[in-house]
Formats: structure tokens, C-alpha cells, sequence
């Protein structure tokens, strides 16, 4: 569907521009004077609650899914909904994600930046989701993304690797 990793950013970054011009008109009425990048959405947290307060619309959850390393199965998982819930959303024009569920899609995709921060590459931040993980009980990192909890702990783990700090 995408084709390069610069395409993909290209469309995340044009989505989260639309969709902040066309939803600024809410919550907190924040001063936006440039469009905003997908990197420069992911670090402020203001914009993240205004868009998980409306929803985040497939288009741009299709356009994260596909930037992140978790296949439908683990989406489900996470969103507690189940494949079929997931596929019919694609078909349905304009689907928004409830608040709750918006608010999961955010958090991995915090996950990912932050993985492929450390790790530089999609594939070894998956090998390294899927690995058990001395530092988290020797349970692999994806098994901890259920719950906030559980990401928090996934999130220090990367912070730690960042920093070299190997336990």
C-alpha cells in the first residue's frame, strides 16, 4: 500500500496537518501558525488530547498501523476489539476511534517513535518487542503494551537503552 518509509512520512505528516487545521476549533484553542509534522505531534501533548477527545479518524490510524510494528492481531489486542471490528471500521466512510481507543493508537504509536529512535530500524525493534527481556522479567516488551502500566515500563526500558544503561 505504502511504498518507502519517506512516503509513509509524507502522508502521516500531511494527515496530522489536516486534521489539526480542520479540528483546531476545539478543547484548548491552540495557537497553530505552521503546519504541524507528525514528530512535532507526537510531542505535544496538548494536540494529543484535543485529537483523542474527537477521535482519531481511520485514515490516520491506517497510516500509524502501518508505521509501527504491530500486525492486526496485536491491534486488536491492544484496542481490545476484535479483527473483524477492525476491518469493518476500514470499509465504513470517516470511522472515528472512541476517545479510549484513540488514546491506545497514540500510545504505540509513541512506542514506535521511541523504538525506532533507539533501534533505527523497524525490524529490530520488532525482534526486540518480541524477545524476552531479562530487564522486564524476562517477558517480551509487546506482551507488556496491553495496559499503561506495562507501556511505562516498556518506555524506561528504551530510555535506559538510549542512554546505555543495560541491566
Amino acid at each position: 500500500m505504502y511504498t518507502s518509509k519517506s512516503n509513509i512520512e509524507s502522508l502521516l505528516n500531511k494527515e496530522i496537518a489536516n486534521l489539526i487545521k480542520h479540528n483546531n476549533t476545539g478543547l484548548y484553542n491552540l495557537e497553530i501558525k505552521h503546519n504541524v509534522t507528525y514528530s512535532e505531534f507526537l510531542s505535544n501533548k496538548m494536540l494529543i488530547i484535543q485529537v483523542i477527545r474527537k477521535g482519531i479518524p481511520y485514515s490516520l490510524f491506517d497510516l500509524i498501523r502501518f508505521n509501527t510494528p504491530f500486525n492486526e492481531n496485536d491491534w486488536a489486542k491492544f484496542l481490545d476489539i476484535s479483527t473483524k471490528s477492525l476491518q469493518r471500521y476500514k470499509v465504513t466512510a470517516d470511522h472515528h476511534f472512541k476517545p479510549i481507543h484513540s488514546e491506545k493508537i497514540i500510545e504505540m504509536a509513541e512506542v514506535t517513535q521511541a523504538g525506532l529512535d533507539v533501534f533505527g530500524d523497524i525490524e529490530k525493534f520488532r525482534l526486540w518487542l518480541n524477545t524476552p527481556n531479562y530487564a522486564l522479567g524476562n517477558i517480551p516488551p509487546i506482551e507488556l503494551l496491553n495496559d499503561s502500566y506495562g507501556k511505562d515500563l516498556v518506555m524506561t526500558e528504551l530510555l535506559h537503552i538510549s542512554h546505555g544503561i543495560l541491566i
